[in-house]
């Protein structure tokens, strides 16, 4: 059977999340439902990434195994077609090998969590970013960030409910950057790493945010990194703010044909 690879963005909005669930509406569960009404074999839809309840996307991956081979660009169309009213869309499509696996190719993944900072309640970023009402010190956030870096049981960061078999992670990178604007100042919080835990990255945004509002000295971060205890973790941001922007590949499925 032929696989194909597709590239996805999606307000997380109205779902219960990525993954399929019974009387729930899931982003994996609108796909399937399109897949269905192009191939009677109903295939199922695996993702890169299992975005909780809120959460965005702009980079998710999937691969799916249809009945019959497809033009590429007319899969796109007919699956865009069946999604509509739903804010899902297939942005782009690739006939990829049996060997490809959206979850288990993966390399790194991107996420990016927007914070603002204003006053006025959001209007235009309404469900797209967290509002806070004070102002955040990035020195000191940059100094917490810097003890997440690399390899470490991120036991205090991840949920409750995790089901991870081990909390050892690998944080490639934590960037945080100011942006200006009349909306407001942004603050941007970009983290990549081969995988994340449930809950992980707005566990440690969270954290983070405490210290650059100046309730947490940045020594509090690797303290409670050191912890390995849920207790000791920050509030958890809200989803709204948070975005997977891109999942990447050995050999990326989308680029060109050289």
């Amino acid at each position: 059977m032929p696989r194909f690879a597709l590239r996805l963005e999606y307000d997380g909005g109205p779902f219960a999340g990525w993954q399929r669930q019974p009387a729930l509406n899931s982003v994996q569960g609108r796909l399937e439902e399109a897949t269905a009404r192009l191939d009677a074999t109903g295939p199922a839809v695996q993702g890169a990434g299992r975005t909780d309840a809120g959460v965005h996307a702009v980079g998710q991956v999937a691969h799916l195994d249809m009945a019959r081979d497809w033009e590429p660009f007319r899969l796109g169309e007919a699956l865009n077609a069946h999604l509509r009213p739903a804010p899902v869309a297939v942005v782009a499509v690739a006939r990829v090998g049996e060997d490809f696996h959206a979850r288990f190719s993966a390399e790194e993944r991107e996420y990016r969590y927007r914070l603002i900072s204003r006053r006025a309640p959001l209007v235009h970023d309404r469900g797209q970013a967290w509002r806070i009402r004070h102002e955040l010190d990035l020195g000191a956030m940059r100094e917490g960030a810097a003890h997440l870096i690399g390899r470490h049981d991120f036991t205090t960061f991840r949920s409750s409910i995790c089901q991870a078999k081990s909390p050892l992670r690998t944080l490639d990178a934590l960037e945080i950057e100011a942006v200006g604007g009349i909306a407001g100042r942004e603050i941007r919080f970009t983290l990549r790493a081969r995988s994340f835990l449930h809950n992980q990255v707005r566990s440690l945004v969270g954290t983070l945010e405490r210290v650059g509002a100046g309730a947490w000295p940045a020594q509090r971060v690797a303290d409670a990194l050191g912890a390995r205890d849920r207790s000791a973790c920050g509030p958890v941001a809200p989803p709204d703010g948070l975005c997977l922007m891109a999942v990447r590949y050995p050999v990326d499925p989308f680029a060109p044909a050289p």
